[in-house]
């Protein structure tokens, strides 16, 4: 047989502290960038949100995406301002002329506002309908141009309460406009997005680590190369690529699991339970019907027949025939535990085989027509039988544990074995247990599919969900 040497075993992973510690703060870290990273996409959806409860982080952080205060709706809402400044004048009306100035003002860019329709370049159109919405609904009117041109004339504001409605366009109106924004674009016509500032910190570390992780394994695992090693953590590479963000939630769920920070054993079980069940019934129904067609397929080309009868050379891993050895181990049994225990049915059957030759013979007759001797043909009959039966044993242990007695088992074993391939080597015996060997696979494949689509895989998935919790013990972690 040809002899080959298997791959160093590669130890236990090392959980020792620093190791199990710095795995802990490089997950913390991704999941810090993570919501980053989560922040950084959600913050053009609910930058209005933001803004409201968020004032600070807003301003700061509109200049990362390039967003800049639109200059149509800043003006608009600085006129409403100089407007306010005015009326608080002492002796200061809506009849001065300032104030007339800056009404009229007023109607003349809410006019402009509405034709032009700020809000479109920041996507805002459910804000600029909101605005208009609230403002027909206050006036009472149909259309939102008629609505501005009303509320900002002398007469509706002083026939009102001057402040409640000042109030109401401070607190309805004017925080909608000041959602609006313009986002700058640079030499190739993108909007301008400074977020790859922070995040080049992150995928610098994280692509260092990467290195470093991959060498080290392809260091300490014995035929690995160091490109295998990279492809092993495939999920890493999400994280410092500057595109497909979304993804790192993938390497995050996994650095969080290998760190034991977070356990999605259970969320995962929960998550693949009826996907799982079906797969694994239609995997095991599949591999089974495989093997016995490629079982059927060598019986019927005589490939199976061909490697019995003619075995070629094999892969030998340690040197040892393990066919030989279990052989031996076999005969064992059968010597030493096996025939002493069937002893006295060994004497059963040796008594019953020699009492029936006996009885066929003349001698047995004569002797029991003797007076006095009736009984001496059964009584040497059952001694005979346990002679042979203690003989046997004990020869067979005799035998088997002297030198000369194993070569000379070995040679029997060896002449049966080429006896029983020459019996074998027969056409027509070849064909029929062929042909009884291929029916049976056939059979036992087609009782198994049929049997199998009546039981339920969630059932047996449950069922082994329950052995694995009941004995598997606490898994270690892992240094990958």
């Amino acid at each position: 047989m040809q002899t080959i040497k298997t791959a160093n075993p590669v130890g236990p992973p090392n959980t020792g502290g620093p190791i199990d510690w710095f795995r802990k703060f490089m997950a913390i870290l991704a999941v810090i960038n993570l919501l980053l990273v989560g922040f950084d996409s959600s913050y053009i959806p609910l930058r209005d949100i933001y803004l409201q409860q968020l004032p600070p982080v807003v301003i700061a952080y509109d200049k990362i995406k390039g967003i800049e205060p639109h200059p149509e709706t800043e003006k608009y809402l600085e006129t409403v301002h100089q407007l306010t400044l005015a009326l608080q004048q002492p002796q200061s009306s809506l009849e001065t002329p300032p104030v007339e100035n800056l009404l009229e003002l007023l109607r003349y860019e809410s006019e402009g506002m509405l034709k032009e329709n700020p809000f479109m370049a920041a996507g805002k159109f459910g804000t600029f309908a909101k605005i208009q919405r609230r403002m027909r609904q206050h006036i009472g009117t149909e259309y939102a141009s008629e609505a501005f041109q009303t509320f900002w004339t002398s007469n509706y504001l002083s026939s009102h309460n001057l402040s409640r409605e000042l109030n109401f366009f401070q607190t309805q109106i004017n925080p909608l406009i000041a959602s609006n924004y313009f986002r700058n674009v640079d030499e190739i016509g993108q909007v301008v997005d400074e977020f790859w500032r922070i995040d080049i910190f992150f995928m610098c570390l994280f692509g260092l680590e990467f290195l470093l992780r991959t060498f080290l394994r392809h260091r300490r695992i014995s035929g690995l190369r160091w490109i295998d090693a990279m492809l092993r953590r495939w999920y890493d590479v999400l994280l410092f690529l500057p595109f497909w963000r979304g993804l790192r939630v993938i390497p995050v769920a996994v650095r969080l699991q290998q760190s034991q920070l977070v356990n999605f054993d259970r969320i995962l079980v929960q998550m693949t339970h009826e996907p799982a069940a079906k797969l694994a019934d239609r995997l095991s129904r599949f591999v089974m019907v495989r093997f016995i067609n490629q079982a059927q397929d060598s019986i019927r080309e005589g490939t199976a027949a061909q490697s019995l009868l003619n075995p070629e050379p094999a892969i030998d891993l340690n040197n040892v025939n393990e066919i030989e050895v279990i052989t031996d181990r076999l005969l064992q049994l059968t010597i030493y535990k096996v025939l002493p225990q069937i002893k006295p049915e060994l004497e059963a059957v040796l008594h019953h085989s020699i009492e029936g030759a006996f009885k066929d013979s003349g001698v047995y007759q004569s002797l029991k027509a003797f007076p006095g001797l009736g009984n001496l043909p059964r009584d040497f009959t059952e001694q005979m039988a346990s002679n042979l039966a203690q003989t046997t044993v004990t020869v067979l242990e005799t035998s088997y544990s002297d030198v000369e007695g194993r070569v000379l088992f070995e040679r029997l074993s060896q002449e049966f074995n080429k006896a029983f391939r020459q019996a074998l080597g027969d056409r027509q015996t070849q064909e029929e247990i062929q042909i009884l060997l291929t029916d049976f696979l056939e059979e036992l494949k087609l009782n198994y599919v049929v049997k199998s689509t009546h039981t339920d895989p969630e059932a047996t998935l449950a069922e082994m969900e329950n052995l694995y919790q009941s004995e598997v013990p606490p898994s270690l972690p892992s240094l990958q």
